[in-house]
Formats: structure tokens, sequence, C-alpha cells
């Protein structure tokens, strides 16, 4: 005896399997298909939360220099946005005003990061005098300088609630382009976080975001580069490098020169410089040399670029490149955990295990090394440092148990620090001449 079919329930099914999020993107494929792109998504994180990323100690910097020269430095400039990480399109900081860190304004807990996959977060951007940030569920904020919220936006459906989320984000032409570890890239307006694309990418997302000539320039976890148009997220050109068998959660680099040549860091170690137009390689070298056996561990600061010179540290050293052809202008084994700064002639940096260093910009000599952590009370010494900024003359670093520890630029020597409280697993940013410090528990923190 046939049973009598319910026509609702068809039509729920074909509501399923033909779900789009947007109709005139179809960033859906369908409800089989999406289901399994996220158990493959949850398997990866998983492999990579259990992971345990070990590095040979004759890679660990732990060399104390006194400095025995004069440094000089320019005077400080204030900004007043923070628009893309990096600060600007080639990830130069130099010596940014700020007033002052002895005054705390604002302490407001945004969001909530509860997945605690990565150890590196995205520091915040500020645009208009409002801050845009965003926890590991895939919100972003837009919040005030009190740390009261405007708006509020996520894009994901309840199905990718347990997936991690690390989003990079810019804002180019009064848009914010954002792009994740899951494969989607969509632009929303920075006044109302309305949605005005979206796409589908596949691949899961693993560089910092830059826009330039109204490209979108991304790196995916294949280690594709690929440039879109800001205008609809549609692909205008991608290349090809060696893959990685490990999947990091660490954003890969990429800058850009004022010309528009593109500078890029794969997971497999390659450096490689691209014209923005079309997309085709002028250079492309390895970073790590035939003799590395960790490229599926591969750490790297920031690139950055200043006149013909590319400086950029892997987890081996950190290097000067020629913008121009690629020859290798120095290498020195000391490497940056996060963005080195350049100011006159010198580049300062601090390194994963507390080592502030002041090297040469032309010759790659270390000047200048001083282990800041010891300032730090006993057990307290065993934590790494996540983020440093130049402020006025002084590094400011930050460590993943939650501490600010001042150093300063011209003796290289600790001045003095501060407990936070939460661990903090992003970079400082400065705007306006105060310092922002965004920590593992969604708490933003302001400081003049």
């Amino acid at each position: 005896m046939n049973k009598k079919k319910n026509p609702i329930f068809f039509l729920v099914l074909i509501l399923l399997v033909n779900c789009s999020f947007d109709t005139k993107t179809g960033i859906w494929s369908g409800a089989e298909g999406e289901m399994k792109r996220i158990i493959e998504l949850e398997k990866e994180q998983l492999k990579n939360k259990n992971i345990k990323k070990i590095y040979s100690s004759k890679n660990i910097y732990y060399i104390e220099k006194a400095l025995t020269g004069k440094i000089t430095l320019s005077q400080p400039k204030k900004n007043l946005s923070w628009e893309m990480p990096g600060l600007n399109n080639q990830n130069f900081l130099g010596n940014i005003y700020l007033s002052s860190v002895d005054n705390k304004f604002l302490k407001k807990k945004i969001g909530k990061n509860k997945l605690s996959l990565s150890k590196i977060t995205t520091p915040p951007l500020i645009y208009k005098n409002n801050i845009f940030l965003s926890d590991d569920k895939g919100t972003i904020f837009s919040v005030d300088e009190y740390g009261d919220i405007i708006w509020k936006k996520n894009i994901y459906k309840k199905i990718y609630k347990k997936i991690y989320k690390n989003l990079t984000f810019a804002i180019y032409e009064d848009n914010i382009y954002v792009a994740d570890n899951v494969g989607f890239i969509y632009a929303i307006a920075p006044d109302s976080g309305k949605l005005i694309w979206i796409k589908n990418h596949g691949v899961p997302l693993k560089s910092k975001i830059k826009v330039f000539d109204n490209k979108i320039f991304l790196i995916n976890q294949d280690n594709r580069l690929i440039a879109l148009s800001t205008k609809n997220g549609s692909i205008i050109w991608d290349i090809r490098s060696a893959s990685s068998f490990i999947k990091s959660q660490n954003f890969l680099s990429l800058a850009l020169s004022k010309q528009g040549d593109v500078i890029a860091s794969t997971s497999s170690g390659d450096l490689l410089k691209v014209n923005s137009i079309n997309g085709n390689v002028d250079w492309s070298l390895n970073t790590l040399g035939i003799s590395s056996t960790t490229t599926d561990f591969f750490k790297s600061s920031d690139i950055v670029i200043i006149n013909e010179s590319v400086v950029f540290s892997n987890h081996q050293a950190i290097f000067s490149y020629n913008l121009s052809n690629g020859y290798m202008n120095w290498r020195t084994k000391v490497s940056s955990i996060a963005t080195p700064i350049v100011d006159g002639k010198n580049i300062f940096f601090v390194t994963e295990y507390g080592y502030f260093v002041i090297i040469s910009l032309d010759t790659g000599e270390i000047i200048s090394s001083t282990n800041i952590l010891t300032i730090l009370k006993g057990n307290k010494q065993s934590t790494k440092i996540t983020g440093f900024i130049m402020g006025s003359g002084k590094i400011y670093s930050v460590t993943q148990n939650g501490y600010l520890i001042v150093s300063s630029s011209t003796s290289g020597k600790v001045e003095n620090y501060k407990k936070i409280g939460s661990p903090i697993t992003s970079a400082p940013i400065i705007n306006n001449g105060k310092l922002f410090i965004y920590t593992e528990k969604s708490r933003i923190l302001g400081f003049n």
C-alpha cells in the first residue's frame, strides 16, 4: 500500500537543496555539498588544533648585545585612521605619534571569542573615529570611541556555528572588504554593516587582505594568489605556487609597492613579485633553502616595502631583497614575530621569545639585542611576544599572558611594564595618538 506523500515536506526539501544566501551571487552550491564542506573544515580545524608545532632550538635566537652606537629616529607622525592590516599597502609603520599609555580610557568586551583555535587574531581597524573588529564566530562589530556597539554583522548560517572563523578585512573607497578562513569574500557598508555583495571562493583564504586599484588581493590555502574585483568579487586573475601539506591558522603576508607590484609570501616559503594588473610573475624565490624540513610549520612576519628593499622574516631568519630583481641584499639569523618596523637606517623588531633587536637596514648587522621578558617575575617570563609597535620612540610589546612591555628604541632597554589582564593575541595599533589592544577574550582596550 502506498503512503500519501506530504507536499509540504517536498517543498521544504526543495528549499533546503536549492537554498541560496544571495540569489544574485549564488554562493551556496546546495545543502549536500555545503554539509560535506563543513565536515571537511571541522576535520581540518581539529587536526590543526592537535598539531604540536615543534621548532629546532637552533632556530631560536637568545643572544644579548649591548648598544654601542647612537640610534637616530625620525619625528613621530600622527595617523588619523588605520584602514587595513599593516596600516598601508607597504606595511610600513615607522615611528607613530603616541601621547602616552598612562590612562586607560577604554575597556569593553565585544563579541564572543570561544573557540580558541588560533593564537593570533586580527587587530582592529579604525575609520571615521569608529573601531571595527571581529570575533571567532565571524561577527564584525562597529563600535564608537566609548566601546558602544553601532552595528554588528554575521553572514554565516547556523550550520557554520562550530567552525572557527578568522577574518581579515580592509577599508577601501568607503567599503569594508572581508575574507575568511572558510572561503567567503564579501563587501559591507562601514556606516550600517549592510551586505553589498558576497562570493564563495570555495577554498579557505589564508592571507591578510590588501586592496589596490579596485582589486582585492588574497592567498588561499592552496597557495593560489588571486586578484578579485572590488565591484562584485569576480576573479580577475590567479596564479599558483607550491602547496604545503599542513594548513596553518596564521595569516600569510601580502604587500604592494606604490607602483602596484604585489609581493606575496606562501606557506611553502616562496616569495613572489607579481604584476597587479595582469598577474604576471616578475620573480620568484624560496626563502627556506633546500636543506629546510619545516615548511609545513611555516611562520612569517609581514612583508615590508621600503624604497627599493623588501624586508621579510620567516622562522629561520630576517631578509632584505631587492624589489626590482629579487636579489638578496642580506640575511641575518634572527626572526621577527610581527611586522618589522623601519625607521631611518634601522629595523626594529621583537622575536617570539622576547628579544628586542635593532639591526642595520643597509647591512643586516645586529646593533643591539635585549631580552625584554626578564622584567617579568618568575614563571611569568615563560610566555611569548604576540605583537609590537613603535610609538613616539618607544617599542610597545604585548605578550601571550597579557602584559604590555615598554622599551626605549634609542637605548634598547626596557623602561616599564603593566599587566593588561586577558591574553593578548593580536598586535597593538596606534591611532590619533592612542594605543589600542585587542585581547583573546574579545576585549578592546584603549590607552592615552
